[in-house]
């Protein structure tokens, strides 16, 4: 894996184990999630592998818009209840922890053109990856989920309790944390998670029409418009990533009981 950002596509293109990249010559680049060429299983490995595939893409100003995607029928998956909150994880271990999972999330709002999330399959965990993109296709087989985190026995501190709040209403945005709701693709349309609902086989090309729409427009309005969309966001992640990360933390050292 390349060892440090950079701002030419050559440099970070390849190395991933997680991702495959691709960009055309209208300077749309397409990020293909995975494991072992299907679905994402999201684990230690994938998560600090994103943070550093976010901050080469930010990096990069040849890109014009970004499209995120996954492999397979699933988005992202997990593989079940949580280790970390069955065994616990050292103090040590977590301060890596937290550090990349601030750079995820701080590393993917930094990717200052817009970003387009056609999501294939169920998006069990880390759905921010999905929802926190300027627009939100889903597949007709598309779902939303936080379930590795308070249903596997983790505080959902790692964007999780900014997000969906933000975008369900603080009540609805609760019950959605603490009961594990699963959120189908009609009914994520129907609550303004997702803008367009689309047939398997039409959502990339969909993704890709919308795409060459927003990179045929001046790279300055493209930049600086994302900055407008995200600065919110980033005010809120600001003031609260660090705080639920630790919390998370703090909920794992704890004794059980």
């Amino acid at each position: 894996m390349p060892a440090h950002a950079s701002t030419v596509l050559d440099d970070y293109r390849t190395g991933w184990n997680h991702a495959e990249l691709a960009r055309d010559d209208a300077g749309v680049l397409e990020i293909t999630l995975h494991s072992t060429g299907d679905s994402l299983m999201w684990g230690a490995r994938p998560h600090q592998e994103l943070a550093e595939l976010f901050a080469a893409v930010a990096a990069d100003r040849d890109n014009r818009c970004v499209i995120v995607t996954g492999s397979g029928d699933r988005f992202i998956d997990f593989t079940g209840a949580s280790e970390m909150a069955a065994a616990g994880v050292p103090a040590g271990a977590w301060d890596r922890i937290l550090w990349e999972g601030k750079r995820l999330i701080n590393n993917y709002l930094d990717i200052d053109v817009p970003v387009i999330a056609a999501v294939n399959g169920p998006a069990r965990a880390h759905s921010e990856i999905a929802v926190l993109a300027d627009i939100v296709l889903a597949s007709e087989t598309a779902s939303f989920e936080d379930g590795p985190h308070f249903p596997a026995g983790l505080v959902p501190g790692d964007s999780m309790q900014v997000i969906w709040p933000l975008l369900l209403g603080p009540n609805r945005g609760r019950y959605f944390l603490l009961t594990g709701q699963v959120i189908g693709a009609n009914e994520a349309l129907d609550m303004g998670v997702v803008g367009e609902v689309l047939p398997p086989d039409e959502l990339l090309p969909r993704a890709r029409e919308l795409a060459a729409m927003l990179a045929a427009r001046d790279k300055h309005l493209l930049r600086f418009t994302r900055h407008v969309l995200t600065h919110r966001l980033k005010k809120q992640i600001l003031d609260e990533l660090e705080m639920g990360l630790a919390l998370e933390g703090l909920a794992i050292a704890a004794p059980r009981g």
